[in-house]
């Protein structure tokens, strides 16, 4: 038991000297800056036999629509963006999305229960207080890499 709490401890104590909380709340910004990126967070895995899945908000500052049309995780053996739908009867299912179009001043969340980077066939698994780059794939051809910090396997967002 000690074992396990100093574990905790130390955990805790690099999350802490790392800054974590503070940066799944950080803007990562695009190039041009017309593309902000928000709150990115993972959930820890259980190890790497399941699928991971990654959320953030994307907000378009520029002027032109543009589309988020992939994902590239050197963590997952294949990413790609899945939508959560539910029907009447209250089954859920997950299915490969199609480009998400964000309007210019528009926003689009990837968020647990709809819309999520789907990350399958993990390389290694996702661990708690450890962060993987994460690249957004854009229309116009930017390439927005992201730092996307590990939560725990219970939390609801970078809150906690």
């Amino acid at each position: 038991m000690f074992k396990t709490f100093a574990k905790a401890i130390q955990s805790l104590s690099v999350a802490l000297l790392m800054g974590l909380p503070m940066a799944s709340s950080a803007q990562q910004l695009s190039e041009n800056a017309s593309i902000v990126v928000e709150s990115p967070w993972a959930r820890a895995s259980l190890g790497m036999s399941r699928p991971g899945g990654a959320y953030l908000t994307v907000r378009n500052e520029g002027s032109d629509p543009i589309s988020l049309i992939g994902l590239r995780a050197e963590i997952s053996g294949m990413a790609s963006i899945h939508e959560t739908r539910t029907n009447s009867d209250g089954v859920s299912s997950m299915a490969p999305a199609d480009d998400i179009v964000i309007p210019p001043g528009g926003m689009f969340a990837l968020e647990p229960g709809g819309y999520h980077a789907m990350l399958m066939q993990l390389q290694s698994p996702l661990v708690e207080g450890e962060t993987f780059p994460l690249t957004l794939l854009f229309s116009d051809g930017t390439e927005l890499e992201i730092t996307v910090p590990v939560l725990g396997i219970g939390a609801r967002g970078p809150e906690g």
